[in-house]
């Protein structure tokens, strides 16, 4: 059995990206956690009817995942560089070191906002093998509307795919529990864009839907 960590910038970026292999790890009988790094609140200028619905579209998540755990550091949406690197590191560490994931995916690394630049940054030094022995597998998701606005060098090329067929319309049915983030096409996070990113991961390893990864590090 495994432990995955699913690291989201913002709501909803857990299932954008790693919704599917969520499920199936699942159903394989490996735990699956959430670290959410960012949290509507009214310190942040966020009303309060805004706030109870992105608290039950969160609570709705988890019960549709059945996740083992979910965190959330409730810190300021595009603004995680308002805050002191060693007070986040602390947060991050404190989150790690009590699920002991042996498999972590974090946001892409040049993503397109900043948050999720700074989430990677931050996690991926929590990551250390002398210091959190347990892991031994990093990845990298992709994130629709911040992944791909990535320009020349530095857009996704993925090496690692999880076959996520009997998962994909689940995966979109949580997808639309956070109904403010999903719009219509084309809107790059749409029902349709969410199912086209399947499928041509998919393509891409001869299934019918895939969901697509960077492998940074595995330690056999």
């Amino acid at each position: 059995m495994d432990k995955y960590l699913i690291v989201a910038t913002h709501p909803d970026d857990e299932t954008l990206g790693a919704g599917g292999l969520m499920l199936r790890k699942k159903i394989e009988g490996n735990q699956v956690y959430v670290l959410n790094m960012t949290h509507m609140d009214v310190a942040f200028g966020y009303d309060e009817e805004k706030i109870i619905r992105r608290n039950n579209e969160i609570e709705e998540m988890i019960k549709r995942y059945n996740l083992d755990g979910y965190y959330n550091l409730k810190l300021r949406p595009s603004g995680l560089d308002s805050y002191l690197e060693g007070e986040l590191l602390q947060k991050i560490s404190s989150v790690i070191n009590k699920v002991k994931p042996s498999i972590i995916v974090l946001p892409y690394y040049k993503d397109v906002h900043s948050d999720h630049r700074i989430t990677f940054d931050l996690c991926y030094s929590c990551t250390k093998n002398f210091r959190y022995p347990f892991i031994n597998k990093i990845l990298m998701m992709e994130t629709p509307s911040e992944t791909d606005f990535v320009m020349f060098e530095y857009t996704f090329k993925p090496n690692y795919f999880v076959d996520i067929s009997n998962f994909v319309d689940k995966k979109i049915e949580i997808a639309k529990i956070y109904s403010s983030e999903i719009s219509e096409h084309p809107f790059p996070r749409s029902e349709k864009n969410i199912k086209a990113y399947a499928t041509i991961r998919g393509a891409a390893i001869g299934v019918d839907s895939a969901e697509a990864f960077v492998l940074i590090k595995e330690i056999e």
